[in-house]
């Protein structure tokens, strides 16, 4: 129950919000693009599709997360488009209750919006989970100067970081309690083509 509920709280968007997405990343005159969902990822977010066992190392296509914490029981798909913004990610987790302090969870987010230049570009990233507002610091995780903030509301307990990888691509990470003292490992472990 939980795990639905969760990916669920993510996917808020139907499938058909997301049909005019781009497909897979792909290569255009030698620059790589933004990593963006598959129609079939599109409806699995849609639909809420929860994988047990949870995805490894290359849960985003396009996105190789090079270090995933041992533990998690089950993942999912999570995207979403709206207000310019296109949002492809990976949630794993654990079998523990959302209110259980044990309770592990990862989510990988990468955004394509083309305002996103610099770092102070995601106090106003227009999303409507994980946004960098209220009490936000600029530190150095896993080699990355982020943007970072405690985890609170829909995102749960932990930390939230995120970056600009370049021009019009973003990268967010949000690590359960449990996972923060990881945080640089999983941060620098993350690479986009």
């Amino acid at each position: 129950m939980t795990k639905t509920l969760t990916i669920a709280a993510l996917s808020v968007v139907s499938a058909a919000t997301l049909s005019a997405a781009p497909a897979a990343h792909a290569a255009t005159g030698g620059k790589a693009t933004c990593p963006a969902p598959s129609k079939a990822e599109i409806k699995r977010s849609g639909d809420s599709k929860v994988d047990e066992p949870a995805r490894g190392s290359t849960a985003i296509r396009g996105v190789r997360v090079g270090h995933i914490p041992k533990g998690f029981t089950y993942g999912g798909v999570v995207a979403d488009k709206r207000g310019g913004v296109t949002e492809y990610g990976y949630q794993w987790g654990d079998d523990r209750a959302n209110a259980d302090p044990a309770q592990r969870s990862l989510w990988v987010r990468v955004l394509c919006w083309p305002e996103a230049r610099r770092l102070a570009d995601l106090k106003r990233l227009p999303v409507t989970y994980g946004t960098f507002t209220g009490a936000v610091k600029t530190a150095t995780i896993g080699g990355r100067r982020v943007l970072t903030k405690e985890g609170d509301g829909a995102l749960g307990d932990g930390r939230y970081v995120g970056w600009v990888e370049r021009k019009g691509v973003v990268v967010t990470v949000m690590a359960s309690t449990p996972l923060v003292a990881g945080l640089d490992r999983i941060v620098a472990g993350i690479r986009l083509p």
